[in-house]
C-alpha cells in the first residue's frame, strides 16, 4: 500500500483534486487488502505444514477455514484485482499480473521459490515494493527512469526487510526444508546480511539525489538512515530477541525514507 502511495507521488502527476485522491485510494485498496491479500492466502495455505509447527493457531493449520473457502477467496481476490486495475489503466493492469504470477511461484509447488531464501526475498521484495511502486507511478504517468531506478534500490533493500520475519519460523522452515536467510546463515549472519542489504540501498538512493543535485532530499534520507543505527544495532546483539522491536522501528524509518524520496523524484528533471 505505501510503495503504492509513493510511486504515485513520484510520478509528479497528482494533485489535491478529488479525482485523483480517488485513484490513490482505490490504488492503495488495490495494492494491500486485494493483491497482498491474495499473496497471504495463497502462502497461508501453501505454508500450512510448517505453520502447524510454528504457528498452529492459524486459520489454515487450526482447521478453520476450508480448502474451498480459501480458493474461493483467492478467485475473488484475483478478480478483484484484474478489474481495479483494468480500471485504473492497462500499464497497471501489466504490473498486477506480474505481481500475481510472481505470488504463484513464490508460494507454489512445484517452483515454491520460498524454499530459497534468496530467490524467494527477491520475488517477495520487487512484488511489494517495486512493482507496486511502479504501479502507482504508472497509475498517473508514463514511467521515467529515475523512478525506476529509486523503485528498485528500494526492493533491494526489502529483499533484507523480508528476511526479518523468518526468524520467527526457523525451527519449522528446518523442518520444512526452507532455506530463508536466517536458516542458510543462521540469526548472527542473517542480521548482518539483512543490515547490509538495506543500508547499501539506501545509501545508494542518496548517491542518486546527490547526483541529480536534490540535495535536501539526499539529506533528508541520510537523516533517516541514521536514525536507524541505534536499532540495528540491538538488533545485532540478539536478532532471535530484537527482530520484531527492529520490524516495528527500523523499517518504519526506512519506509519514510521511501516517501521523502518519492517526493524527491517530483523535482528531478
Amino acid at each position: 500500500m505505501w510503495a503504492f502511495l509513493c510511486g504515485a507521488v513520484a510520478s509528479g502527476a497528482t494533485s489535491w483534486s478529488f479525482a485523483d485522491i480517488g485513484l490513490v485510494i482505490l490504488g492503495i485498496i488495490m495494492a494491500g487488502p486485494v493483491l497482498c491479500g491474495f499473496s497471504q492466502v495463497i502462502n497461508d495455505y501453501f505454508d500450512r505444514d510448517i505453520d502447524a509447527v510454528n504457528e498452529p493457531y492459524r486459520l489454515v493449520p487450526a482447521g478453520l477455514v476450508s480448502t474451498t473457502q480459501v480458493f474461493i477467496t483467492l478467485t475473488i481476490l484475483l478478480i478483484a484485482g484484474l478489474i481495479i486495475s483494468s480500471f485504473l489503466n492497462l500499464r497497471v493492469m501489466y504490473f498486477v499480473i506480474a505481481g500475481q504470477l510472481l505470488a504463484v511461484l513464490y508460494s507454489a509447488p512445484p517452483v515454491r521459490a520460498k524454499r530459497n531464501g534468496w530467490v524467494g526475498n527477491a520475488m517477495a521484495a520487487i512484488s511489494y515494493e517495486g512493482l507496486a511502486w511502479m504501479a502507482g507511478h504508472a497509475a498517473f504517468a508514463g514511467l521515467t527512469w529515475p523512478s525506476i531506478l529509486i523503485a528498485l534500490l528500494y526492493s533491494l533493500g526489502a529483499h533484507g526487510i523480508m528476511s526479518i520475519n523468518d526468524y520467527k519460523s526457523i525451527n519449522g522452515d528446518k523442518d520444512g526444508g526452507v532455506s530463508t536467510i536466517p536458516v542458510l546463515y543462521g540469526p548472527q549472519k542473517a542480521a548482518w546480511l539483512i543490515l547490509i542489504t538495506m543500508n547499501v540501498a539506501q545509501i545508494a538512493v542518496i548517491a542518486a539525489f546527490l547526483y541529480w543535485q536534490i540535495w535536501w532530499i539526499a539529506l533528508a534520507i541520510t537523516i533517516i538512515l541514521l536514525v536507524q543505527l541505534p536499532t540495528q544495532r540491538n538488533f545485532l546483539r540478539n536478532p532471535g530477541e530484537n527482530y520484531l522491536k527492529f520490524s516495528a522501528i527500523g523499517v518504519s524509518f526506512y519506509v519514510w525514507g521511501m516517501m521523502a524520496a518519492a517526493i524527491g523524484l517530483r523535482l528531478v528533471g
